[in-house]
């Protein structure tokens, strides 16, 4: 039986304060909530102070992308030993808007995949089409390409510290979500592909979130679908009370 996993991408939203006050109210409101995986992802400005506010709760902190180097000369980065130093257990990988917007290629996630792995961090690996690639049927094709690439050379070892986020990027943050049917369809569709690269066993265990526009009212349906295992929530996920809701609905 896979655990619900459900994670919030605050993007670059929110003040320190705002930030603080977030994070202590999710953590003071998950405090009896044990059956449910739950992790946030602050801007890196604000880790360290989400993560004093998270306290002893059970509440993971996260990141949102590393660089792939342990240390040197990249301006403005952040690397695997800094985010585990600042109480990282978790970071997002191929973000289909570090994907766009920075051109990280399915090569450079690999990188970046290989090492949040080698200092112990858990993986939350994103994959997903544009509308354009979906109205095209391309869906399957691109899902796999980004999903293979991504995952070249990883082990079934490794396999047990990689969350799969399937997010169409037609449906994040536009208000617009694929249908329960459309999402379960992509899920079970990277299942399979799981299941030729690692083993059944790998793909039984492996959970896959489902991000894009992800709210209190659509939740419960999507989750109720038997290869959707949580969501990767983003603007639902900078209000206590939406992002309690969501993962009640875990």
């Amino acid at each position: 039986m896979r655990k619900t996993f459900i994670a919030g991408n605050w993007k670059m939203n929110l003040t320190k304060q705002q930030a603080t006050e977030l994070g202590a109210s999710i953590a003071d409101a998950v405090s009896q909530t044990n059956d449910i995986d739950i992790a946030i992802c602050p801007s890196f400005g604000y880790l360290d102070s989400v993560g004093t506010a998270l306290g002893e709760s059970t509440v993971k902190l996260g990141a949102q992308t590393l660089n792939a180097n342990d240390a040197g000369a990249f301006t403005g980065e952040i690397s695997g030993p800094m985010l585990c130093d600042l109480g990282c257990s978790v970071v997002i990988l191929g973000h289909s808007e570090r994907r766009e917007l920075f051109a990280e290629t399915d090569q450079l996630v690999n990188e970046k995949v290989k090492a949040a792995l080698t200092h112990g961090l858990h993986v939350i690996l994103c994959v997903g089409e544009t509308l354009e690639q979906r109205e095209s049927g391309q869906t399957n094709d691109i899902v796999g390409g980004q999903l293979v690439g991504s995952l070249a050379n990883i082990t079934t070892q490794q396999m047990a510290s990689i969350t799969i986020a399937y997010e169409p990027i037609w449906a994040i943050g536009t208000g617009k979500v694929a249908t329960p049917q459309q999402a379960e369809q992509i899920h079970a569709h990277i299942r399979g592909l799981l299941v030729n690269h690692f083993g059944d066993s790998v793909a039984q265990a492996t959970r896959i979130q489902y991000g894009g526009s992800v709210k209190p009212d659509n939740a419960q349906e999507l989750l109720a679908q038997p290869n959707i295992d949580g969501a990767l929530v983003g603007g639902a996920s900078l209000d206590c009370e939406s992002f309690m809701q969501i993962i009640r609905h875990g």
